[in-house]
């Protein structure tokens, strides 16, 4: 055995994280570490990495114990690299510098610059990547920046690679990439602790499994044998079902309007999409969806419609007046527009301010006396009934949000939006990072926002999700919008022809916006 963690505890004040957790994981083995979130998964990567030290428990790696105060540093000499959800990468930075960052090979004193790019050069191609070594971070994609963070593992020689959430971002044909090159590793006796909430992928790509439960472990075993409505009753204790959404038969009053959005790809951004010729209704009590590859502008427009981003032209039309395009996210709050933004962490929560300012933030003008003194009898009763009705799971109201496990972090987020009473609600990637459990409850939030009148845009790069819960589906394609369908109708197939629009047959299947 390779990896013997044996009776791990870990403790915070008010807090167990891990009581008695087990884990072992063989040689050339891809194991998935399953659970919900809270579960106590990231605790012990953080453990195993050395970024935390058990409080009680042995680790031993190829029969040798680890000291409970080695450094990230130690453990990686010793081969346990992780690569984590958020890269450790230097954006300015090339890819070869990336990955000898603090290691670089020296001659005289001085970088040999030369045997640093053959040897990173070397480790791509060993890997089949054609990533250029001296090629600056910041211009790779998601997906790129991943093959970064795993061709930097093996400049440590790595022996066991731990990878959190490595899917999250990416889109089907690079999840294909990311497991080939997981395949290949694997072959080589590389072994892989594979942190997922997809579990389809599990199926795919992992030999066994161990479940984690409030901190404890629940069962492990070889993933053949198990079905995956198995493998979520294990993690969530319960079955979990996802009730196909009741779909209206008649759309409610027009809310929404967007004409002739365009934008050129030369902006502050060097990575944003160019937007073409982009126009869309939106209905009260609907959930349109947005499909389409990552890159295909579906975020663009969300951000453009909030007010978070400019662009060159288009019109906005509100509940049949025309508007213009908004300005900023705070006249979108102002005329009725809600958005939880894709990186929750980045760009939606303050990580070290409280769940309750998080979820009250833009609502405090409501919750105060003259717009001065805020009432604080009104915020708790806000954030109890925000809590209670989102099974939000904090220890308390003053908890730092940084402290609450993604999916309680997103329901926050959803919260904060619901506080506002939005006619317009958009959301980026609403269960991106979240357990099946938590996505089964945001989707029935966002069902219940659509029966009471709110007009619903949900974005998400899960086809299965797109389908399931939307009226219609927007396809995105390079910037353009290649169809509007209805999601009674629709299937993946004609989601995916739309989304590449590579066979002819695709364009007889579009049907327009009403």
């Amino acid at each position: 055995m390779l990896l013997d963690v044996h009776a791990i505890e870990k403790s915070f004040p008010g807090v167990k994280a891990l009581d008695g957790v087990s884990l072992q994981v063989a040689a050339g083995e891809v194991h998935a570490l399953l659970g919900e979130n809270g579960a106590g998964k990231s605790t012990l990567l953080k453990i195993l990495s050395g970024a935390q030290a058990q409080d009680k428990g042995e680790l031993r790696f190829d029969g040798v114990a680890l000291d409970r105060t080695d450094t990230p540093l130690k453990r990686q000499e010793a081969g346990i690299v992780t690569i984590h959800q958020e890269f450790n990468l230097v954006p300015e930075m090339s890819v070869a510098e990336n990955m000898f960052l603090g290691r670089e090979p020296c001659r005289y004193g001085l970088i040999d610059w030369r045997a640093m790019r053959r040897r990173a050069r070397e480790i791509l191609s060993d890997l089949g990547l054609s990533l250029d070594p001296d090629v600056a971070v910041r211009g790779l994609s998601i997906a790129g920046q991943q093959m970064v963070e795993i061709a930097k593992a093996m400049t440590f020689k790595a022996r066991l690679i731990i990878m959190d959430e490595p899917t999250a971002a990416l889109s089907g044909r690079e999840v294909e990439v990311l497991h080939r090159i997981m395949r290949d590793l694997r072959g080589r006796g590389v072994s892989i602790i594979y942190v997922t909430h997809r579990l389809s992928e599990v199926r795919t790509i992992c030999d066994r499994f161990t479940v984690l439960r409030d901190g404890r472990f629940i069962t492990d075993g070889e993933v053949g044998d198990r079905e995956i409505a198995d493998l979520v009753r294990s993690m969530v204790g319960r079955d979990v079902v996802f009730a196909p959404r009741e779909r209206r038969g008649q759309r409610g009053e027009l809310v929404l309007r967007v004409e002739g959005v365009r934008r050129a790809g030369a902006t502050a951004n060097p990575q944003a999409r160019a937007l073409h010729d982009m126009s869309l209704d939106l209905h009260a009590g609907e959930i349109l969806g947005f499909a389409g590859l990552v890159g295909a502008g579906r975020t663009e427009l969300a951000r453009i419609i909030f007010g978070a981003d400019r662009c060159d032209s288009g019109v906005m039309w509100l509940h049949g007046n025309h508007v213009g395009l908004l300005r900023s996210p705070g006249e979108g709050i102002r005329r009725g527009l809600a958005m939880v933004p894709e990186d929750r962490k980045r760009q939606g929560c303050f990580l070290d301010h409280s769940v309750k300012h998080n979820m009250t933030l833009p609502s405090l003008k409501r919750l105060s006396h003259w717009g001065v003194f805020i009432d604080e009898a009104a915020e708790t009763a806000l954030v109890d009934r925000y809590r209670q009705a989102l099974h939000i799971k904090t220890p308390s109201h003053d908890t730092p949000i940084g402290k609450l496990s993604g999916g309680n972090q997103q329901k926050v987020l959803l919260a904060r939006c619901m506080a506002l009473a939005p006619k317009v609600l958009i959301v980026d990637e609403p269960t991106r990072g979240i357990d099946i459990g938590a996505k089964a409850e945001v989707h029935q939030v966002l069902s219940d926002m659509a029966r009471q009148g709110v007009a619903v845009i949900v974005i998400s790069s899960e086809l299965p999700e797109i389908l399931a819960i939307s009226d219609r589906i927007a396809v995105f394609r390079e910037g353009c919008i290649s169809g509007v369908v209805e999601g009674a109708s629709a299937d993946e197939e004609t989601l995916m022809r739309l989304m590449a629009m590579d066979d002819p047959a695709a364009h007889s299947i579009v049907r327009t916006a009403a």
